[in-house]
């Protein structure tokens, strides 16, 4: 056993029906990081979530979680996962605070342990002013806390949180993401999430899931790397619009190009680079020694959905 690991799934397969919901995937989480499930509504993000947690079987596979098999320890695994689903089901009649006084008492805390940590969770989810109002009084935003403070109650050192910012506004989701890369200096998370940017700027691992299988797991630097070979380099050179169509279709670095008009006497040009070169050094000597005015000279950073729509893109589009 890696004591390194929180996570280790390995050839996980459930199937409802005859129908592959998650189809012999394999990764793992070690301890620390946050990692992102990334994919689609369908993709077997929640399902994995849900095996994980002990609320389902697998059909076949190993999932351990600290070492231990979800199945053969259950009881111990759910002792050390904190697991928020997707539609949170809170007691939308009882005040904050006795409810998760309620909560810790059930997971196993004593009275006076339980009185400690429900202080701590609702200074930690910003909760505090909160304690005696109805949960169903709340906003969305407040419910979402109340449930990560449920998470939290009894220390686990797994979280799981399945969509956490669904349904949030803007103002909610950047609180929501605050807290949860605050989670990380003492507790392993992992989080599903249908909305790219998201991942993007909480994660620093994802694993990429389409239709049951994952397509990609890495981080997004290395994403990235991944998406090199598809960057543009993008200047804006006040030339002749001749001149400058003829010098990149003589350039053997440069597979495609595309020439536009921009503001004033500049040209926009976006070049693909053959074999995922860095134009730019050429670009810029080429620009000093024919004396072009060169206001921009980027490279063009691939968004997650970039990276997203590229592993997910069927192979015969490819293809063709």
């Amino acid at each position: 056993m890696n004591d390194g690991l929180m996570i280790e799934v390995e050839n996980l397969t459930k199937r409802y029906s005859g129908h592959a919901a998650v189809s012999n995937i394999s990764f793992t989480v070690r301890r620390g990081e946050i990692v992102g499930l990334l994919g689609p509504n369908g993709a077997g993000k929640s399902t994995t979530m849900r095996i994980l947690a002990c609320y389902l079987p697998a059909t076949s596979g190993t999932v351990r979680v600290a070492g231990l098999d979800v199945y053969e320890h259950s009881e111990e695994v759910r002792r050390r996962i904190g697991y928020m689903p997707e539609n949170n089901p809170l007691h939308y009649d009882m005040r904050v605070r006795e409810y998760l006084k309620f909560r810790a008492r059930l997971k196993g805390l004593s009275r006076r342990r339980s009185r400690e940590r429900v202080d701590v969770v609702m200074e930690q989810c910003d909760l505090t002013h909160v304690s005696r109002r109805i949960i169903g009084q709340l906003s969305k935003g407040y419910r979402q806390r109340v449930g990560l403070a449920d998470a939290l109650v009894h220390e686990p050192e797994l979280i799981i949180l399945d969509e956490p910012t669904i349904g949030l506004d803007p103002h909610q989701i950047r609180a929501v993401r605050q807290l949860i890369k605050s989670l990380a200096c003492d507790h392993t998370v992992l989080i599903s999430t249908h909305i790219l940017p998201e991942a993007e700027m909480t994660c620093n691992r994802m694993v990429i899931m389409y239709e049951g299988s994952i397509l990609a797991a890495d981080s997004p630097d290395n994403l990235q790397r991944f998406m090199s070979g598809h960057s543009q380099i993008l200047a804006e050179i006040a030339a002749p619009l001749e001149e400058l169509n003829e010098c990149w279709a003589q350039m053997p670095e440069v597979e495609q190009f595309d020439v536009s008009p921009a503001e004033g006497a500049y040209h926009r040009c976006a070049l693909t680079p053959r074999d995922g070169l860095d134009l730019r050094p050429r670009i810029y000597e080429l620009a000093r020694q024919r004396g072009w005015l060169l206001r921009e000279l980027t490279r063009n950073r691939h968004s997650l959905e970039d990276i997203y729509v590229q592993v997910t893109r069927p192979e015969e589009e490819e293809e063709s």
